[in-house]
Order: C-alpha cells, then sequence, then structure tokens
C-alpha cells in the first residue's frame, strides 16, 4: 500500500527516531505546533493537506484528538488512521492507563522537548507575564492557574533529555513552584502507529469519510483517556 504520514512537528525527535529504527519509507508532511493554540485552525491545515493528497491508500495521522481538531476532517479516496489518544503525552506515556495512572498519583504538568521548544509553551508564557506584570504578581496568578498542578513531569524516552535540558527544566519548576519529576516514557505507542496492528488502540476511518464522534467513541470500550484537552493548554494533565 502507499502510505503517507501528516504529523505534528511537536513529536518531530521522536518520530524521527522511530522511522529510522523500523526503516520507514513513507513521506512525512509536518504540520507546524503552533497551530494547536486554536484547533478550528489546526483542523483547517490538516484539512488542506488532505485535501492535495493522491495516489496514496492510507493516510497515518499521528495526532491525538488535540482538543476535537481530528473531527470534522475529511477523507478522499483513502483510509486515515490516528490513535485512539486526547494527545500526544499519552502517546509518549505509551497509554491512556498509565497517563490515568501517572495523573492520579499527583497532579501533573507534563512536558517535553518538543513542547519546550514550541514557542506558545508555558514558560514563554509565563516570561511574558513577568515582564508585563512584575515577578511577584505573575507568581501570584500562576499559583491560582496551576493550582491543582504539583509537579513538573519530563516524560523521558529514548530520545535523549540532555543535562542542559533538565538543568532548564528545573527552573521552569523552581519558578513555577513545582517539583520536577522525570517519567518515563515509550515509543512503543508511535513504533505501533507506523508499524500497525491498527487494533482498539487506533480509529480507521474509511475512503470518502469525514471523522465524527462515533469513531472516536462509538466502539472505545474505555479505552479513550479521561483527559479531554489538548496538551498545550495549561489544561494538560
Amino acid at each position: 500500500m502507499n502510505r503517507l504520514i501528516i504529523a505534528c512537528k511537536t513529536i518531530a525527535d521522536e518520530l524521527n527516531l522511530v522511522v529510522n529504527e523500523v526503516g520507514c519509507k513513507y513521506p512525512i508532511l509536518w504540520i507546524e505546533s503552533s497551530l494547536h493554540i486554536n484547533p478550528e485552525s489546526l483542523r483547517k491545515r490538516i484539512q488542506e493537506e488532505l485535501d492535495h493528497i493522491s495516489n496514496i491508500d492510507q493516510v497515518i495521522l499521528a495526532f491525538g484528538y488535540c482538543g476535537n481538531a481530528l473531527l470534522g476532517l475529511k477523507s478522499a479516496d483513502y483510509q486515515i488512521i490516528f490513535p485512539r489518544v486526547d494527545d500526544c503525552i499519552t502517546m509518549l506515556l505509551g497509554s491512556c492507563e498509565k497517563r490515568k495512572k501517572v495523573s492520579s498519583e499527583m497532579g501533573t504538568y507534563f512536558l517535553t522537548r518538543g513542547w519546550l521548544e514550541y514557542e506558545k509553551n508555558i514558560w514563554v508564557e509565563y516570561q511574558d507575564t513577568v515582564k508585563r506584570y512584575g515577578k511577584a504578581k505573575a507568581d501570584r496568578l500562576y499559583k491560582v492557574i496551576l493550582g491543582h498542578y504539583k509537579r513538573l513531569g519530563i516524560i523521558k524516552t529514548s530520545v535523549c533529555n540532555t543535562a542542559e535540558f533538565l538543568e532548564k527544566t528545573q527552573q521552569i519548576a523552581n519558578d513555577l513552584n513545582l517539583k520536577q519529576e522525570i517519567i518515563d516514557g515509550t515509543l512503543s505507542y508511535i513504533k505501533k502507529l507506523l508499524t500497525g496492528p491498527w487494533d482498539e488502540e487506533f480509529v480507521t476511518v474509511g475512503p470518502n469519510e469525514t471523522i465524527a464522534l462515533e469513531h472516536i467513541y462509538g466502539n472505545a470500550s474505555g479505552q479513550v483517556c479521561s483527559t479531554s484537552t489538548c496538551d498545550c493548554s495549561l489544561n494538560n494533565a
């Protein structure tokens, strides 16, 4: 089959590593991370790519639901396959069950290197707030915003987290009054997305269909994570 991947740049490091590991030769169309701030804009951008596709049998979307940004996407003469997860955090943790377990232990704001490189990340927003209102007021504001969060969870996968990266995230944790903790992740979900089998952990949409709620939730059987917001938002856990 002729296949094509449409992927979010937020997981570029992880996806590229898996592509090399499994010898995947599918072309990849990258979608800019900044579009996550507006699910409608993200949906429109992905649809633009879908509308230009030809001579392809299957399109693999390396996205979670991302604030329902995938709802309403229309396929043409090809299938669409994507993971049954709310966001890429769940993909990097390996399963909805792992996400629920980690989140239930302690209010956790998850962070990856990909999200820290995204221009609208929480660190950029905090620094902008400090510049506008001063550190004292910014700290009071973020104490309210991050009220139920206790730790900054750095997801560790085989994509190396360098000492420099961890030093930077420790500074972020200190400023946001969170406890930094390294949480083991995995690339197994991304690997399965590229190689199959596409079982109950994935959604398959047929040719000339529109992604609807029943595609995502119709046969979920408990597979859908309890969180419902895109991980780019402040409510990422």
